[in-house]
């Protein structure tokens, strides 16, 4: 199959998430995905972005899905967001944990960078399991030797959440998308 040049010299970043980048309740071309693709576009930088997150999706998901969507897009970098709904379930950190790793090594070790993605829980949860919880991607990043996004949604101001309190509105998507580029400029050179 023929391919014009660009589209041999073009660079996949995959965005693997769960609602937080599949863009729940929002048009798609508001999402902070979409908005780095432009941003991308705009800038020249050859990469494109592929967008494989799912709303609902748990980090056992991500894990089953991973090696398939290494396969199909072949990305440079992997932007990894799970594990909100896993800690929203109370599930076992221990498995957040090894999922999560799982998809950074299957990552690694097609040459991929990585630029894992770190997640919060609300205080209902109780602050023993909201530490334990925060601390696995700073642990993993270290572990791993992958560059880390803290907190996805960090400085989202409330008024910019959505009813549920848990999904940001179309006029948080573009800090968002600045913060996620700001941590992946190291990874597109």
């Amino acid at each position: 199959m023929w391919l014009p040049f660009s589209a041999h010299a073009a660079k996949n970043i995959l965005v693997f998430g769960d609602s937080l980048s599949a863009g729940y309740g929002l048009a798609i071309d508001k999402s902070w995905v979409y908005l780095l693709q432009q941003e991308l576009q705009r800038t020249q930088s050859g990469f494109s972005v592929v967008n494989a997150s799912i709303s609902g999706e748990t980090t056992t998901g991500g894990r089953e899905r991973i090696a398939g969507a290494l396969k199909q897009f072949r990305p440079a970098v992997v932007v990894v967001e799970f594990g909100a709904n896993d800690g929203l379930r109370g599930a076992p950190i221990r498995s957040i944990e090894a999922n999560l790793s799982d998809i950074i090594e299957k990552s690694r070790k097609t040459g991929a960078g990585v630029l894992l993605v770190g997640m919060k829980l609300p205080p209902n949860y109780g602050e023993s399991y909201i530490t334990q919880f925060a601390n696995v991607y700073p642990r993993l990043a270290e572990k791993h030797r992958v560059r880390l996004l803290p907190f996805l949604l960090e400085g989202v101001p409330p008024e910019q959440f959505q009813a549920d309190n848990l999904h940001p509105t179309a006029a948080a998507q573009a800090q968002i998308m600045h913060r996620v580029l700001h941590s992946l400029k190291p990874l597109l050179n």
